[in-house]
């Protein structure tokens, strides 16, 4: 590792060729340097604007009866959002707490 840090530009300037470069920190592989591909898509605003989405539409999305719809498909409670509360424009807050049990021993 203490290599990989002073010869850190020449093993970048590598990855940027093309090469595998990989270091290891006593002997046991840790990290994988890889260039940032720069290809990635650009967002534009309004992509979704051809969808033409009705007021009612987009408040039936975010009803009870949605959230117990989605709730049904993975199989859990629905977690009864609070809908005013998000409409205006706060975060959803959960009536019932799930509980966490560790599998550590």
């Amino acid at each position: 590792m203490l290599d990989a840090k002073s010869q850190l530009s020449k093993l970048v300037k590598a990855a940027l060729a093309g090469e595998d470069v990989i270091i290891a920190n006593k002997g046991v592989p840790a990290v994988r340097l890889v260039p940032v591909s720069a290809s990635q898509p650009s967002r534009k605003p309004g992509a979704w604007a051809h969808l033409n989405m009705t007021e009612a539409q987009i408040t039936d999305a975010f009803s009870a009866e949605t959230d117990a719809a989605i709730a049904r498909l993975f199989d859990v409670e629905s977690p009864h959002l609070s809908t005013a509360k998000i409409r205006a424009g706060g975060k959803p807050k959960l009536t019932h707490k799930v509980s966490r049990t560790s599998s550590r021993k």
